[in-house]
């Protein structure tokens, strides 16, 4: 994201601390490396952003430590071709630990004494399985001590800061990463985060009830993306896919890993829109499909000679699928910077309206650069999806 022509990139802090006077909170529902969490602090302060007294973390998040990060590269290295395709921070063995009840959450930096227990069992541990070298849990348990004092002034009982704003009539943004083909339960299994990233997690994520989840919108690029491995029908993988990579500088933000790209797949989408009952989305990236003379949209796919309509569960048989596409005329003129909807060329409009129409929802933002400013807010559909927003 550009702000001011200054770019960030958050990894673990919502995007409303580039919003002046919002406070952020990092929920339970996701792992926390410290060292990650304050050098996103660290850069977003020499970037000009005050952050001091705005970002608050739940008690009950869950640490990725150091020995995380060496069991992540040895499950990766173990799977051989069949890998995942993971960002190798130890997100994965954070949550192996967590669902095994041996974690070690941000409230227990408050007990050295369990502290230390933990640490030294959870490296024995790991030195078991890592045979080709030792970690000494001492410095482990150290570098967490040091960590304590900085993290301890940001921690919550979120569930608690959250309903008291909600009964004091205050504006919450629940904002997900990821996205629900990476869901644990509902993406392509098991090339998949080790989390809930559809609306679900919101609940379980931070401590508030379903009936605290408003209105629900969607983020979908104008086009289809993926990081890592799995199956993707629409992949396009010669001049038109690095085509799209390039001009949408698709490239991994955490590892810097080339994103595959393709055309935009209906069908994934529609799944999107069922698994999280979105009312809206925002559709983004749309000035990098400018320069292209035809443009295919994905509505269905074809598999041992039947058509689908519905996202297959079964990953063999989505590696099996085709997609079936229709073909739409491109723009020669640039949307790049364009903020009113009516001011995009014709042929885009009606590239959005079919977007709309093989997806089942409408979209009530457009973004056209990569400036936060580059937003178009359709004000008619906000209003009939009932959301509230301002950029």
């Amino acid at each position: 994201m550009y702000v001011n022509g200054v770019k960030f990139v958050l990894r673990l802090i919502p995007s409303g601390i580039l919003h002046a006077g919002v406070t952020c909170v990092i929920g339970n529902g996701v792992v926390i490396d410290p060292q990650a969490l304050f050098a996103e602090i660290d850069e977003l302060t020499r970037n000009g952003i005050d952050v001091a007294g705005r970002i608050l973390v739940s008690d009950k998040a869950h640490l990725i430590l150091p020995y995380h990060r060496d069991l992540d590269l040895l499950s990766e290295a173990r799977r051989g071709e069949r890998k995942i395709g993971t960002t190798s921070r130890g997100i994965g063995p954070a949550y192996e630990d967590k669902i095994a009840r041996r974690g070690i959450r941000v409230g227990d930096l408050n007990d050295p004494k369990g502290l230390e227990q933990n640490v030294r069992d959870n490296v024995t541990a790991r030195n078991r399985l890592v045979q080709d070298s030792t970690m000494d849990w001492k410095p482990v348990l150290a570098q967490l001590l040091t960590h304590a004092e900085r993290i301890r002034p940001m921690m919550r009982d979120v569930s608690v800061l959250l309903t008291q704003a909600m009964a004091a009539g205050q504006s919450i943004l629940f904002e997900g990463a990821q996205g629900t083909l990476l869901d644990i339960d509902h993406g392509t299994y098991p090339y998949v985060t080790s989390s809930n990233a559809s609306v679900g997690g919101v609940c379980t994520g931070l401590g508030i009830p379903p009936r605290a989840i408003g209105r629900v919108l969607g983020v979908v690029k104008a086009y289809t993306t993926r990081v890592g491995e799995g199956p993707l029908p629409t992949e396009l993988t010669g001049e038109m896919g690095d085509r799209l990579r390039e001009s949408g500088n698709e490239y991994g933000a955490v590892t810097g890993r080339p994103r595959r790209c393709g055309w935009y797949d209906a069908v994934a989408v529609r799944y999107g829109v069922r698994i999280n009952g979105l009312d809206a989305l925002a559709l983004t990236k749309l000035d990098v499909l400018d320069s292209l003379e035809r443009i295919d949209i994905c509505t269905s796919y074809t598999c041992g000679g039947k058509t689908l309509t519905e996202f297959p569960s079964d990953m063999g048989q989505l590696s099996a699928c085709q997609p079936v596409y229709e073909s739409m005329p491109g723009w020669s003129t640039p949307t790049a910077g364009v903020r009113t909807f009516d001011q995009l060329p014709e042929a885009a409009r009606k590239y959005i309206a079919r977007l709309e129409e093989v997806t089942g929802v409408r979209a009530a933002i457009v973004s056209t650069g990569s400036e936060r400013d580059d937003t178009i807010l359709r004000e008619d559909v906000l209003r009939s999806a009932d959301i509230g927003l301002r950029i």
